[in-house]
């Protein structure tokens, strides 16, 4: 299970002014399947609540891997994993039969086709279908809406 954090807190907000539910959503990832690993991507701006809520995820069972905020000469900043989502996506491909991305994000669409094609994986995506791209959607084996079920995975 591979989630862009970023991208979920983002889609949340903006869809439902709300936060996601990470631990409902790790448990529907699963279902009734053996979890290999969780990981969750976040980018660190430096304030002392984002530091409670990386802790809260590694508490829900999630490996934390972060990278600092870039801010840029005219003000611009950019903080994705894309690149770092999809390496270790391939790196752990071999040992898996399911990947599930928890992304609503286009740019994975490339990786979706690799491990289907390459590496034999069933490719599964969970992410509010308001926010995600329809080329992802077609892409994945099996693709879940969290906003057919907001109360399961919205915080209440």
């Amino acid at each position: 299970v591979l989630v862009d954090v970023q991208n979920m807190y983002h889609s949340a907000k903006h869809l439902y002014n709300n936060r996601v539910n990470f631990k409902n959503l790790l448990k529907e990832a699963v279902g009734n399947r053996q979890l290999v690993r969780a990981m969750a991507y976040v980018v660190k701006s430096q304030s002392h609540e984002e530091e409670n809520f990386f802790e809260a995820l590694h508490k829900l069972g999630f490996e934390i891997k972060s990278k600092d905020l870039q801010v840029f000469a005219g003000g611009m900043k950019k903080g994705d994993w894309d690149v770092g989502i999809s390496m270790d996506a391939i790196k752990l491909a071999d040992k898996l039969d399911a990947v599930v991305l928890i992304t609503g994000d286009g740019d994975f669409v490339p990786l979706v086709t690799y491990l289907q094609e390459n590496k034999g994986c069933q490719v599964e995506a969970m992410a509010f279908a308001g926010s995600t791209s329809s080329k992802l959607i077609e892409a994945v084996d099996y693709f879940v809406d969290l906003s057919e079920e907001p109360k399961t995975f919205l915080m209440s």
